[in-house]
């Protein structure tokens, strides 16, 4: 037999491997135009206790009707405390295996603490920097299982950089009691390198801080990423530009919204009318 000839039920199984090599990510735009199974995790953590947001459950909110309208399973979580948050975080990572796009919205409080982004539950009280990783939600462990998937494609979008609810080291409790701590957060999150199939987005620089929206039913930066969500054939990395000039724009550059990205794959939360992306 030739070397160059396949039994047919090899060239079934070698269709069957370029078709899953492309579910993967390798390199193939398919993700942008098939229908695919898309989940999402939408949470807005706005009624903390010492230092309350306005906007974060209506931006989550109107995330998730969004992403909702696209096709998405949505898993939306409002105000979450730490049970809540580690659960729906872990819940979501165990679906996530199951679908080929995923996506992670979060709006409300995130900080740094020792070089470790955290997120944070609307009942944290930490009285030292110490406390912060056994009370809030480590960002990078999120990431770490999502992208140890092998398959598929994620995208993290973090509007979490509100205001250091810690800063100067003193915590103001629901009672006025003034709570001193030893270390101090910094203000904003920090760098982190998204892994093969992730594409990070943050609502500011980093070490920075992101505005709430004073005045407006959504943070500046919901309110643009909102805007672009639905627009057909536009890649992710298009739209969280186009995101990123209209937030600079606005703020007169105070506010610079910016990415970590390892995609390999073209992606677009909708599609165009021949199904392109792009």
């Amino acid at each position: 037999m030739s070397t160059n000839s396949f039994h047919p039920t090899r060239r079934r199984l070698l269709r069957q491997g370029l078709a899953w090599l492309g579910a993967a990510g390798l390199g193939m735009p398919a993700l942008a135009q098939r229908s695919e199974r898309r989940i999402a995790l939408v949470i807005g953590n706005g009624a903390y206790r010492s230092t309350p947001l306005k906007n974060p459950v209506g931006d989550a909110e109107a995330v998730s009707a969004s992403l909702k309208a696209l096709g998405y399973e949505v898993m939306l979580r409002r105000d979450t405390n730490f049970v809540d948050l580690i659960e729906s975080l872990r819940d979501f990572s165990v679906r996530a295996a199951a679908h080929p796009v995923r996506v992670l919205f979060y709006a409300g409080h995130g900080i740094q603490a020792r070089g470790r982004n955290y997120l944070l539950p609307v009942d944290v009280e930490p009285q030292s920097e110490d406390e912060i990783a056994a009370k809030a939600a480590d960002v990078g462990q999120v990431i770490d299982r999502l992208g140890a998937l092998k398959h598929g494609l994620n995208i993290v979008v973090l509007d979490a950089c509100r205001v250091n609810p810690f800063a100067g080291g003193v915590i103001v409790g629901p009672d006025g009691r003034r709570l001193k701590f030893r270390g101090v957060a910094r203000t904003g999150l920090a760098p982190l390198d998204a892994p093969v199939g992730t594409l990070v987005a943050f609502s500011t620089a980093p070490n920075g801080v992101a505005l709430d929206g004073a005045g407006s039913a959504h943070s500046i930066y919901a309110r643009h990423l909102l805007q672009h969500l639905p627009t057909p054939g536009l890649p992710v990395e298009q739209l969280f530009k186009r995101v990123r000039i209209g937030v600079a724009d606005e703020t007169q550059r105070v506010q610079v919204p910016w990415e970590s990205s390892s995609l390999t794959a073209d992606f677009c939360f909708k599609s165009g009318p021949q199904g392109q992306c792009g």
